[in-house]
């Protein structure tokens, strides 16, 4: 594929023709609109735009002056040199800045950029005529690569691979340890993991953090969306030197790196993924355990891990392990050193994408507190209390219950209230379930207002401190005796989503009064006790909606 040959070339993976452009002060050169500074070998050229350059599908960063990695064309209508209709534009190179702003001009949105090794100017091409008799790419790539076979031909989506939605965070090695021939080899696998990724707005997004004696935030989750972008970041980037500080550079990945105004995604996985060349030179546990509990997806791949005799020098021999989200041979990977890698490409894209398999990500089915309010009453029966029960098994079992997970808990009430067992008493599905399937029909009156205002002190109260989203499903099969709106109200003041289920004889009007906004995918109700299990779905992807809306 055209894109990704020309993103392999601006990173030394592919040696191609050497043709480049602007071979001297005042060649003029046709180019296309994606041509970038960076690909003008020469400080001067004329080069002219083509007519077919879509303003909003140009990368530009800065303003007046831009940085190399800009299209030149859509610097030149950004500047007002040319319009979309193309023509010749003179071209200067010009030294690195620390900053380069952002401006709306000539229907052209550039970014900011916090630096850039070098830049480029462009303005009026007064009195040139072009004569060109054949087109160069912005590559200068060989026939063979301009006219992918059938073989190759497979269009990639611009937005991204689809399947794989997940903001990723890669913290590569910078120190001394790892030195600059090594450090070159790993940007250059870096940009093949991007790539094989098929980065884009809707699939997968990645930024880069360096690790050395004090950590850099190279470029964020939004600076650069298409692959060929970040791979001429990628090439861009220097290197740092110092020591090995993976701990501090994790801690800073965690606290700083994941946020909206730098791109995060709501409701989808973070990951980082630690590259190590040897071994830290300082502690990594306690800024793992800090990743864990936000949510974040750790893997951990150390390159040239240390020998038997190396090992009395390591500060912690168990550093990977406390790394990884899980130590459960998912989250960790090894390869013996940077040379011949193209074959650990694959089966580390393959782990970013496993969405599943990313247990520590702060989701829906583990980051919720449900409880369950059940009526008992007389009315019910216990063949049906069973049947209530299986549903919200049903439901229950969905979600990812743990410590640090999900919690489930069940309340029983008539007149009465029970606590049959509340968020802290199980910490695993299994037990959770038995305990449902546990639970007895107690039998007597229906007053489901008390019973709400004692859920709310009893059971969500004594965990109102912890991150996780609180939900009460409420289950009655009749009217109360007592208000309902008013407590059902005072319980989402206090923050929990009430679902409302009603069977037979449960008036609507309860319902609605009970659940929380909008109240029609918050209201649920059958005839028949048989008919609980159409909705168990519809809680659960319910739950899901509200988890990642409050986000």
């Amino acid at each position: 594929m055209l894109i990704q040959l020309t993103a392999l070339h601006a990173l030394g993976i592919l040696s191609l023709a050497s043709n480049a452009l602007g071979a001297e002060a005042g060649v003029r050169v046709l180019v296309n609109c994606t041509t970038r500074g960076a690909d003008l070998v020469q400080r001067t050229a004329t080069v002219l735009c083509p007519d077919s350059c879509v303003p909003w599908q140009l990368s530009v960063f800065g303003t007046a002056v831009y940085a190399s990695l800009s299209s030149v064309c859509g610097a030149a209508v950004h500047r007002g040199v040319i319009d979309v209709s193309g023509g010749p534009v003179r071209f200067q190179k010009r030294p690195g800045r620390e900053n380069y702003l952002s401006s709306d001009a000539h229907g052209v949105r550039s970014q900011s950029l916090s630096r850039w090794s070098a830049s480029f100017s462009v303005s009026k091409a007064v009195g040139q005529t072009m004569e060109v008799s054949g087109q160069l790419g912005a590559t200068a790539l060989p026939e063979a690569a301009k006219k992918p076979s059938k073989k190759n031909s497979k269009k990639v989506s611009p937005n991204g691979n689809k399947d794989c939605q997940v903001d990723i965070a890669f913290v590569l090695d910078g120190s001394y340890n790892i030195g600059q021939r090594r450090f070159i080899l790993q940007k250059n696998f870096i940009g093949k993991l991007a790539l094989m990724l098929r980065i884009g707005p809707e699939g997968p997004l990645f930024g880069i953090v360096q690790a050395s004696e004090n950590p850099k935030t190279e470029f964020h989750l939004n600076s650069f969306t298409q692959p060929k972008d970040v791979i001429f970041a990628i090439k861009e980037m220097g290197f740092r030197g110092g020591n090995t500080n993976t701990g501090k550079a994790l801690r800073h990945t965690v606290e700083t790196f994941f946020s909206s105004e730098n791109g995060m995604r709501k409701g989808l996985p973070r990951v980082i993924m630690v590259f190590v060349d040897g071994w830290p030179s300082d502690d990594i546990e306690e800024a793992a355990t800090l990743a864990r509990e936000s949510g974040i997806n750790v893997f951990f791949v150390s390159v040239a891990r240390p020998t038997p005799e190396e090992l009395g020098v390591v500060q912690d021999q168990a550093f990977v392990q406390k790394a990884v989200c899980r130590d459960n041979g998912f989250f960790s990977y090894s390869m013996p050193s940077w040379f011949s890698t193209t074959k650990y490409v694959k089966p580390l894209a393959q782990k970013l994408c496993s969405v599943d398999q990313l247990l520590c990500s702060k989701t829906c089915y583990n980051s919720v507190n449900i409880g369950f309010l059940l009526d008992g009453s007389s009315s019910v029966g216990d063949n049906n209390f069973r049947l209530v029960l299986e549903f919200i098994a049903s439901i229950a079992s969905a979600f990812e219950v743990s410590d640090t997970g999900a919690r489930i808990g069940v309340i029983q009430f008539t007149y009465d209230q029970k606590m049959e067992f509340g968020f802290s008493d199980h910490s695993n599905k299994d037990d959770v379930l038995a305990a449902i399937r546990a639970v007895r029909y107690m039998s007597g009156g229906t007053a489901t207002g008390d019973a709400i205002t004692f859920s709310v002190s009893s059971l969500y109260n004594p965990h109102k401190s912890g991150a996780s989203k609180n939900f009460l499903v409420v289950i009655t099969d009749g009217q109360s005796y007592d208000d309902v709106a008013g407590p059902a109200l005072a319980a989402q003041k206090e923050g929990i989503t009430v679902y409302s289920v009603g069977i037979a004889w449960a008036p609507m009007d309860d319902l609605k009064a009970m659940a929380s906004e909008p109240k029609d995918s918050h209201t649920f109700f059958t005839r028949e006790f048989t008919g609980l299990q159409q909705f168990e779905q519809p809680i659960i992807k319910g739950i899901c909606r509200d988890f990642m809306e409050s986000n």
